[in-house]
């Protein structure tokens, strides 16, 4: 009867915690949104008035096309390698040492031995080291969108691309703020040029999955006797 009951606590133990697995979902993304800009209906032509130049196709005879407007679209040159390392080392030592002659009362010793006396020392050392490095690496393009002109003229713009394979989707997002002086040719910007620049690499395959796991299991995960 007893071995039932165990089975039972276990069981209903049991049950909370699957419960939770099923909530355990990846962090949200820390790009700035959205990142893309909805579909905005055409602007309705205005008739033609037998004019040559019409105002509804206007455009600057020097004008470039690089980015500048809501909805235009730039690409991200990705090259970002960081390294860092630390290292630090401590270590000391002290040492004493102490001598006691036997006490005497009036000149007389008063212990039988004459030359008796006490002596102590000690001795203490102390060493550490440690040492850590990093190392991350990160290369390649994505598409990005501007999703907002700063009073300034700067662009934020973000992007997102997905890659589905066979056992999950991989998302890469990008977002940012860009001096539109550092446009290339071709509406292209290093990501080194930038500012708060946030990158991103997400998968939803099981092993990013199992390494996101909710803060509830972990919590009950810390004390139940499993």
């Amino acid at each position: 009867m007893g071995e039932h009951i165990m089975t039972y606590t276990k069981l209903s133990l049991l049950l909370p915690l699957l419960a939770l697995t099923a909530c355990a979902m990846t962090p949200p993304p820390i790009v700035h949104q959205p990142t893309s800009i909805p579909a905005q209906s055409a602007r309705p032509q205005k008739q033609a008035n037998g004019a040559i130049f019409q105002q509804a196709t206007y455009r600057p005879l020097y004008e470039d096309a690089r980015a500048r407007l809501v909805g235009d679209t730039l690409t991200i040159s990705i090259v970002e390698k960081t390294s860092a390392g630390k290292a630090a080392a401590a270590s000391n030592s002290k040492s004493g040492a102490a001598s006691f002659a036997a006490p005497t009362v009036f000149g007389v010793p008063a212990t039988t031995t004459a030359q008796a006396s006490l002596a102590t020392s000690s001795s203490t050392k102390y060493d550490e080291k440690g040492a850590q490095t990093a190392s991350n690496n990160f290369t390649g393009t994505i598409a990005v969108t501007v999703i907002d002109v700063l009073p300034n003229g700067n662009l934020l713009v973000s992007g997102e691309k997905q890659l589905a394979f066979d056992k999950g989707a991989e998302f890469v997002r990008f977002s940012g703020v860009i001096n539109p002086t550092t446009i290339a040719a071709g509406n292209v910007v290093a990501s080194t040029q930038v500012a708060d620049a946030r990158f991103e690499y997400r998968s939803t395959s099981k092993i990013d999955m199992t390494e996101m796991s909710s803060m509830f299991s972990r919590f009950f995960l810390s004390f139940l006797p499993l």
